[in-house]
Formats: structure tokens, C-alpha cells, sequence
């Protein structure tokens, strides 16, 4: 018997809540829930990091955390949906922020292990542009800070980039893989714990925060 939720791959893992359904009062409830956990002695609260604004014809699509009571959060996602920016069908991108060990970014990204940090290890020695082991970098704007996600190897259905802010690993993963040249244009991420914008429009549940992926 064991007191904690199981992966049989994976061993010991913190339990993933995936609300049904999205909406204000959904995204409420999740804020309420990181912040409560994040009171004192508990560890810092988890950003929730969601593009805003949101890119023209995008919406919010889902929200998730992992954690707890007795560890917190230690993990959420935002999801949202829209146009490609290339091939003009559908997108879906999902960005995760997650303390070490976790794995829920990499599970997304279709990746092995918990964390992505051998993948950046062999990014941060990156020969430059032209090189043929170049890795693709995306720059983004996190809490109005510029920050740089690299790429990193996933299925070829998808995109994934990984970086770190507030001392956590942050994932952006998109479908199909052309969706992450979205993360090519003046894309900032917003922390929904600081405050949500009233304006924010939600879309159909993300088929990748409810198993797809």
C-alpha cells in the first residue's frame, strides 16, 4: 500500500486535476486552489502562465494542476486554441510550469524522463545558426521578462520548447508542430494567480489536457 498516487512507470507522482470544463469560474477556482496551497509553510505559488493578450482568434481552452494537499501544487497548465499561424487550420498550444521531477511537461511533449535538462544541457553548447546541430530558439516574454525556450525532441505531431522561469521549468508544446512558430511572434505569458483578465474568451475543452496526448 502506499500513501501517495503511482505511475507504474514512473514510480511516486503528484495527482493531475483536469476541471471538465473551462470558464471563469473554473479558472477561479484553480487560482484559489495554487494560492491556498502556496500559503505559509508551503512552497511558493505555482505561476500559471497564459498568453495574454491572446493572439488574434485564440482562446482559453483548459487549465490543470498537479499536486495535492500534502505537497501543493507543484505543476499547472493552460491550454488555449486558434488559427495556425502557418498552414491556417486549427492549433492547440499548451504551456506548463513545473517544479523538477514532476514530468508533466515532458509527458506532453512526448519526451522521456521527468525533466527536460539533458536535452537543454546539449542545447546551452549549441554551435549557432548555419551549423547542422543547430537548436531551434524561441524567445517569449515571461511576467515582462525576455525569456528563451529551446526545442527539444518530440513526436512529429508536435512541437515542444522548454525553458525556465520563477525557478521552475516552463514547456510550450503545440499541435501540430507548424503551431510553434507562434512562438516566433511578440507572444507574453501572463501569471492568472496575479490577476485573470475579465476578457479572457474560453473555447472547447483541449483534447491534450484530457489524455490525447
Amino acid at each position: 500500500m502506499h500513501t501517495e498516487s503511482r505511475c507504474l512507470n514512473c514510480g511516486p507522482v503528484p495527482p493531475l486535476h483536469v476541471p471538465e470544463h473551462i470558464g471563469a469560474e473554473i479558472v477561479a477556482s484553480v487560482v484559489d486552489r495554487i494560492t491556498a496551497a502556496a500559503e505559509p509553510p508551503k512552497r511558493p505559488a505555482a505561476p500559471l502562465w497564459c498568453p495574454w493578450p491572446l493572439p488574434t482568434g485564440w482562446t482559453m481552452t483548459g487549465v490543470a494542476y498537479a499536486g495535492d494537499d500534502r505537497t501543493g501544487v507543484r505543476a499547472t497548465a493552460v491550454a488555449c486554441a486558434g488559427p495556425s499561424p502557418l498552414a491556417g487550420g486549427p492549433a492547440d498550444l499548451v504551456f506548463v510550469a513545473e517544479e523538477p521531477g514532476v514530468g508533466l511537461g515532458t509527458r506532453l511533449a512526448g519526451m522521456p524522463g521527468p525533466d527536460p535538462g539533458p536535452q537543454l544541457a546539449d542545447a546551452l553548447t549549441d554551435p549557432g545558426p548555419g551549423h547542422p546541430e543547430h537548436v531551434g530558439q524561441a524567445r517569449i516574454k515571461v511576467a515582462g521578462h525576455p525569456t528563451p525556450l529551446w526545442l527539444v525532441n518530440s513526436p512529429a505531431d508536435r512541437s515542444a520548447y522548454a525553458g525556465e522561469a520563477r525557478g521552475m521549468w516552463l514547456h510550450a508544446i503545440a499541435w501540430p508542430a507548424s503551431a510553434g512558430h507562434l512562438l516566433a511572434e511578440d507572444v507574453v505569458l501572463h501569471d492568472l494567480t496575479e490577476w485573470t483578465p475579465p476578457e479572457l474568451v474560453y473555447g472547447a475543452p483541449s483534447p491534450y489536457l484530457h489524455g490525447r496526448a
